[in-house]
């Protein structure tokens, strides 16, 4: 069972911000921002490469509560969810980042030159 299947389960407690049957919204912690919450799917998905249309449809309108309910909804705030090792997944468990309550940058792209990516 990976790490969020056990918050999930409540066998590791988590800082909850919003749960219905299908989701669960929890303080990240080792967050990036003043908001940093990380949204999760009850059902274990490994990543973004296998997730349904259903559960995105539904994770969509679970992110639109989640941020009226953190008041960053009309401020603006990032979405992110990192696919694989290149991606920088850490956790086989299907998430979005949900970044908010200042202005985000984007400092580690913004000297990049793409000629070091290749």
């Amino acid at each position: 069972m990976c790490l969020f299947c056990k918050i999930v389960e409540k066998n590791i407690p988590a800082n909850i911000e919003l749960e219905n049957d299908d989701f669960v919204a929890f303080h990240d912690i080792n967050p990036k921002a003043p908001i940093h919450i990380l949204a999760i799917p009850k059902k274990h998905v490994d990543s973004f490469n296998e997730v349904s249309a259903e559960t995105m449809s539904g994770m969509t309108t679970f992110i639109q509560e989640l941020t009226k309910k953190l008041g960053i909804d009309k401020s603006g705030y990032r979405v992110i969810t990192n696919v694989g090792e290149n991606g920088g997944q850490e956790v086989k468990h299907l998430h979005w980042h949900v970044i908010g309550g200042s202005k985000l940058r984007w400092d580690h792209l913004a000297d990049a030159d793409p000629k070091d990516f290749f």
